[in-house]
């Protein structure tokens, strides 16, 4: 694995921020949601996968989390796009886990898939910089693409 650069952490952190705020508003119903920052949840036959953070309806104590506790996957990617899409977020899909986020640091938007199936996910939604991310299944997580992509990295010098 390629070192983390400062950009991904930069998003990892704000949507950390984000996830947080939205799972200390969300205890109704006996529901009780909580973020997991690049920890491992059981996916079943295919291990034991580390996303960049997971929001988690009502985690368990004693185990790790499995996959029908993860309301959320999130992915950062830089230098890990190809396996995140092709690998990571098939595998999410076909657990069931009802949405992931990719933050695509290289085309500068924010994805959110969600309709999962065996196949992968069947809806992608693609935002840019300047649009308001909604989330497919949690109708009150909506935040602004902006404020978690990192600053574009500045031009070299020439």
């Amino acid at each position: 694995m390629s070192p983390i650069g400062w950009r991904h952490i930069h998003c990892v952190r704000q949507l950390n921020r984000l996830l947080s705020r939205f799972a200390d508003r969300r205890t109704a119903n006996d529901e009780r949601y909580e973020v997991a920052v690049q920890d491992p949840f059981t996916l079943g036959e295919y291990g034991e996968p580390q996303p960049d953070l997971v929001l988690l309806r009502n985690p368990p104590v004693g185990r790790l989390p499995g996959f029908e506790e993860v309301a959320l996957a999130v992915e950062v990617a830089d230098t890990s796009l190809t396996y995140d899409r092709e690998t990571k977020l098939p595998r999410y899909a076909e657990a069931g886990i009802p949405e992931a986020w990719l933050a695509d640091l290289n085309a500068d938007r924010f994805e959110v898939h969600s309709e999962p199936g065996p196949d992968g996910y069947r809806k992608t939604v693609r935002f840019a910089r300047s649009e308001r991310v909604e989330s497919a299944i949690l109708p009150s997580l909506t935040f602004d693409a902006g404020e978690v992509l990192p600053p574009r990295e500045p031009e070299p010098e020439r």
